[in-house]
């Protein structure tokens, strides 16, 4: 079994911004195009940059180099996995459909992960998935109102 440990960063990285690229971008009206292009960037781009940043710190604590190459290869393919889901259903879906799906795709996956976090840890995971949604909703707020911002004064 895999240790929610191993995911959990890639994982909560993905979820959160893809749900933030999809809200901010369909409040700037960037289109299907511009939002695919977006979550596969991310998808690429940021995930080997975060990859590369989990490698480097692991790398710091000493651990064991099969350790740090295993965190870092799990961390990759999450963030891959789950971007990729994302960019499925903005393909999949009328655009304005899309959107709040993608919202309750990621809303049902961090719930998931943190569920998962909070059994490994023995905490209550009704208040760990409280706290996480709430950190979540707050980006994601963020995202729109950039998004809409960019729509009035941008585009």
């Amino acid at each position: 079994m895999i240790r929610p440990s191993r995911i959990s960063f890639g994982g909560t990285a993905a979820i959160v911004t893809s749900m933030a690229l999809i809200v901010g971008l369909d409040a700037a009206h960037a289109g299907k195009a511009g939002l695919i292009s977006a979550l596969l960037i991310a998808a690429v781009a940021d995930n080997l940059t975060d990859s590369l940043s989990v490698h480097m710190y692991q790398e710091s604590q000493r651990l064991e180099q099969r350790e740090v190459f295993v965190g870092t290869l799990t961390n990759f393919a999450t963030r891959l996995m789950v971007c990729t889901s994302f960019v499925a259903m903005i393909v999949l879906l009328p655009e304005r459909t899309a959107a709040w799906w993608g919202l309750g795709w990621g809303i049902s996956l961090l719930t998931i992960l943190t569920y998962l976090l909070a059994r490994y840890r023995h905490v209550s995971a009704v208040s760990e998935i409280a706290k996480h949604l709430g950190v979540a909703l707050a980006i994601i707020v963020v995202s729109q109102r950039v998004g809409h911002w960019i729509a009035a004064h941008v585009i």
